[in-house]
């Protein structure tokens, strides 16, 4: 195991630790809205602080880009970390929330972690080395249609100038598909991708600490990753959608022909 994968893998636990033991005082934790919808607790930044501490502590010389701190330092290797993906179902006790830490390398993804502290399960990837769940070689899904296929999603709640685009695009594939899940955490999606749970997944205006690591377990795990276009912009904008080879491409042509202008950059 590469170094800076086991230094992940090691905050990711000590993260989902503080995650778990705070389940007893979910109703007293303090709570704040950075923007409609969108919220942050104490939780959120004492895992985040137990993350960075653990990479300060191995690499001091890297840099950082986490969700509640921001951008910390500058190096060639960036740590990119989501200390709590999915903050709105931790605080209603609904159990689908994760930690995600990656590490780029010169603008390339590396290294990923997703890591569900409920159920134990530490997704990890890294590059060339292929994609595992607790030691379990990971693939994606095998379906070739849309017809038997369950997808994730997610809706675009910081941003509802692009409501009805991500509307018309969940009207085309809802028809064509046996489901489509929305459970509000980003990252474990990916990670259930990754491990051919889901079939495949599309959002709009994901943040790069909501995808790093995902993206990178999805391609390891043997799945294709693009932005609305098919091109591979999705840090930039956000904007992506994954699967096995066959599905990625054909919710990528039942979304296209429906998304904004400004959406199609």
């Amino acid at each position: 195991m590469h170094p800076m994968l086991n230094i992940a893998i090691r905050a990711a636990r000590s993260a989902g630790n503080i995650i778990v033991r705070s389940l007893q005082h979910v109703d007293h934790l303090e709570v704040t809205i950075k923007s409609r919808n969108d919220f942050v607790t104490d939780v959120d930044r004492l895992a985040e602080q137990e993350i960075i501490n653990a990479i300060r502590k191995a690499y001091p010389e890297h840099a950082i880009l986490a969700e509640e701190s921001g951008q910390q330092g500058e190096n060639e290797t960036v740590w990119v970390i989501d200390p709590l993906d999915g903050t709105t179902n931790f605080l209603h006790g609904f159990p689908h929330y994760c930690v995600s830490i990656a590490v780029m390398v010169r603008g390339k993804i590396e290294h990923g972690v997703i890591y569900d502290p409920l159920r134990d399960e530490m997704f990890t990837a890294t590059r060339g080395a292929g994609a595992q769940l607790n030691d379990r070689r990971l693939r994606v899904a095998k379906r070739k249609e849309l017809t038997a296929s369950l997808l994730a999603t997610g809706f675009p709640f910081k941003y509802p100038q692009y409501l009805d685009s991500y509307l018309a695009t969940f009207n085309a594939v809802f028809p064509q598909v046996a489901d489509v899940r929305r459970a509000g955490s980003a990252a474990l999606d990916l990670a259930y991708v990754a491990a051919g749970r889901l079939d495949g997944y599309w959002e709009i205006g994901l943040e790069k600490w909501d995808l790093a690591a995902g993206v990178l377990l999805i391609e390891e795990a043997g799945g294709v990753v693009s932005d609305f276009v098919g091109g591979d912009d999705y840090f930039e904008h956000g904007n992506l959608v994954v699967g096995n080879l066959a599905v990625q491409k054909q919710i990528l042509a039942s979304i296209t022909p429906h998304l904004s202008d400004d959406l199609k950059k």
